[in-house]
C-alpha cells in the first residue's frame, strides 16, 4: 500500500495486506531456527512461537544464563532448544540474532551448515554492510533477508503481547529461491510487526547507528545530563531537576507527540512553553546539526563499526561495559530517577524502592 510520508509516497506492506494466515502458508515447511538467545532471540522466538510457527533455538550452552532463560520461557532442550551447530543444521530460516560482534566470531560455524536453498536472516544490516570488516559473506545459493524491529526486544515482546505490534523495516540481500521477499515478510508477520517497509541492508544500519547514537540513546543521555547538571548547579533539588528534565518529558510530553506529532503537543502546552520551545528550538538544531554530520559520516566510512567491533572484542570486555553502566546507574540523576519512578501510584510490583540520592552504590530494598 501507498502511504504519504509529508509529501513522499512510500510502500509499506500491512497485516491486512499479509494476512497471519498468508504468513503461515508461505512457511509452512520451514524450520525457523532463533540463533541467540539473548535481547532480540527471545522475543521474535517467543512471538513467532506463541502465532504457531515451527520454531527452535540454538543457544551455546556455555553461556548459561541464556541457556536457563531460555530453558525457562519454555524451550525443551533436545527439542526446541539445540546448540548453534545442531539448530543451524535442522533449521531452514537461520535467524542470526547474536550481537554484531559475535556474529563475525561464529560466522565461520553458521556458514558451515546452510544448505542451498535455506534463508538467512538478520534483524540488523551491519554485518553484511560491512562484510569487508566482518568477513560474513553468504554463499550464493542461500536467500539473504532482514526484519528489522524499530524497537529493544523487550519492545518487541511487549507490543506483541499487547496487540499493538511494533514496525519493522525489511530488506532482500540476496533472492536465491525467488521467495526471498515472501519468505522476509512472512517473518515480520510472524514476529508481530505492525507494517513493515522497505529498506536495504545498507540504509538500515546507516540509519540505525545514526539513530542509536543520536537522538535515540547517546544525544537523548548527554541533553538529559547536561539541562540535569546546569538545574542542580543553580540550587534546583535533585526531584525537581528530574522531573523537569526526565519525568515531564517521558510521562506526558512524548505521549503527546506520540498521539499526534510534535505540533499538536506544542498546542496543547501553555502559551509560555509553547513560545520558549519555537525560540529555542533552532539554537539546539544550530548546535547540533555538525555532530550530526560527523556522527553520520563515522557511519557510512565505517569507523562506528571498526570501533564496536574493537571494544566489543576485547577480553573483559562485559566488566569494563558494566562499569561503565554503573556509572550511569549510581549518578546523582539516575538514583533520582528511581526514587520518583517509585512514588508513581499503581506501579506494576505495587512495592515502593527506597533509593538514596547523591550517594554511591543500589540501595534499593
Amino acid at each position: 500500500m501507498k502511504i504519504d510520508f509529508g509529501g513522499v509516497m512510500e510502500d509499506v506492506v500491512t497485516r491486512k495486506e499479509f494476512p497471519m494466515a498468508k504468513a503461515k502458508k508461505v512457511l509452512k515447511n520451514e524450520t525457523i531456527a532463533v540463533i541467540g538467545y539473548g535481547v532480540q532471540g527471545p522475543a521474535q522466538g517467543l512471538n513467532m512461537r506463541d502465532n504457531g510457527f515451527n520454531v527452535i533455538v540454538g543457544q551455546a550452552k556455555e553461556f548459561k544464563k541464556d541457556w536457563d532463560r531460555a530453558v525457562k520461557d519454555g524451550w525443551k532442550p533436545g527439542k526446541t532448544l539445540f546448540s548453534i551447530e545442531e539448530a543451524c543444521e535442522r533449521g531452514t530460516i537461520i535467524q542470526l540474532l547474536v550481537s554484531d560482534g559475535a556474529q563475525k566470531k561464529i560466522w565461520p560455524t553458521i556458514k558451515k551448515y546452510l544448505k542451498p536453498g535455506d534463508a538467512l536472516y538478520f534483524s540488523h544490516g551491519f554485518s553484511i554492510t560491512y562484510k569487508n570488516l566482518t568477513k560474513v559473506i553468504p554463499p550464493a545459493d542461500v536467500d539473504v533477508i532482514m526484519v528489522a524491529p524499530k524497537g529493544s526486544g523487550t519492545s518487541v515482546r511487549r507490543n506483541f503481547l499487547n496487540g499493538a505490534g511494533i514496525n519493522s523495516s525489511y530488506a532482500v540481500g540476496q533472492d536465491y529461491t525467488g521467495r526471498a521477499e515472501e519468505r522476509a515478510l512472512a517473518v515480520g508477520i510472524g514476529i508481530g510487526s505492525g507494517y513493515l517497509f522497505p529498506t536495504t541492508f545498507e540504509q538500515e544500519v546507516f540509519s540505525d547507528l545514526t539513530g542509536e547514537r543520536g537522538v535515540l540513546m547517546g544525544a537523548l543521555a548527554g541533553i538529559m545530563e547536561a539541562q540535569y547538571d546546569v538545574l542542580r548547579a543553580n540550587g534546583h533539588s535533585p526531584s525537581e531537576a528530574f522531573n523537569e528534565t526526565v519525568e515531564e518529558l517521558t510521562q506526558s510530553l512524548i505521549r503527546l507527540v506520540d498521539e499526534n506529532g510534535m505540533d499538536w503537543m506544542y498546542m496543547n502546552c501553555s502559551a509560555t512553553a509553547q513560545r520558549g520551545a519555537l525560540d529555542w528550538k533552532p539554537k539546539f538544531k544550530k548546535a547540533t546539526l555538525p555532530v550530526f554530520k560527523e556522527l553520520y559520516k563515522r557511519v557510512k566510512n565505517g569507523e562506528e563499526c571498526k570501533r564496536v567491533l574493537s571494544s566489543t572484542g576485547q577480553k573483559g570486555y562485559q566488566e569494563k561495559l558494566q562499569a561503565e553502566l554503573d556509572i550511569i546507574h549510581n549518578s546523582e540523576m539516575w538514583k533520582a530517577g528511581a526514587a520518583s519512578r517509585a512514588l508513581r501510584p499503581n506501579v506494576a510490583s505495587n512495592k515502593r524502592i527506597v533509593s538514596t540520592v547523591g550517594t554511591k552504590g543500589r540501595t534499593s530494598n
